[in-house]
């Protein structure tokens, strides 16, 4: 009896972990289009458009990613078997390298607006101070 509705709730949550991560990559992947879209027909502002939406891809990714993980985890708690396990060490390892790899990428490209608007200002200050 209550194996069973271990059983039952453990699937529930494993389902409604693998939905979550469903409706946040394709909520990131909406959301992304519309800020690509928004921006990308301004020259000037395609860039940072490009940005932007990889960012929003990024992030939504890598909170979908997190999901499956979790789901794949409680997936294998009730019984596993040694190939279970096995199976479980590997998917761990390929997503969370890609989580990783996810984060790093989404490190980079946030500071990089930063750099380079410090860059453009210490340009301007610089111009400035040529001119006077």
């Amino acid at each position: 009896m209550f194996t069973n509705l271990v059983r039952t709730l453990n699937g529930w949550v494993v389902s409604l972990c693998q939905l979550l991560a469903l409706f946040v990559i394709v909520t990131g992947i909406i959301k992304a289009l519309i800020i690509y879209f928004k921006y990308v027909f301004s020259n000037s502002r395609s860039a940072i458009a490009f940005q932007a939406s990889r960012l929003e891809l990024g992030y939504s990714f890598s909170l979908g990613l997190s999901f499956l993980v979790g789901g794949s985890i409680l997936k294998t708690t009730i019984a596993p078997t040694w190939n279970d396990i096995g199976q479980l060490t590997a998917i761990i390892a390929i997503r969370t390298v890609l989580n990783y790899l996810l984060l790093q990428a989404i490190n980079k490209s946030s500071s990089e607006p930063e750099r380079q608007s410090k860059l453009s200002a210490g340009q301007s200050k610089a111009s400035l101070t040529e001119n006077h």
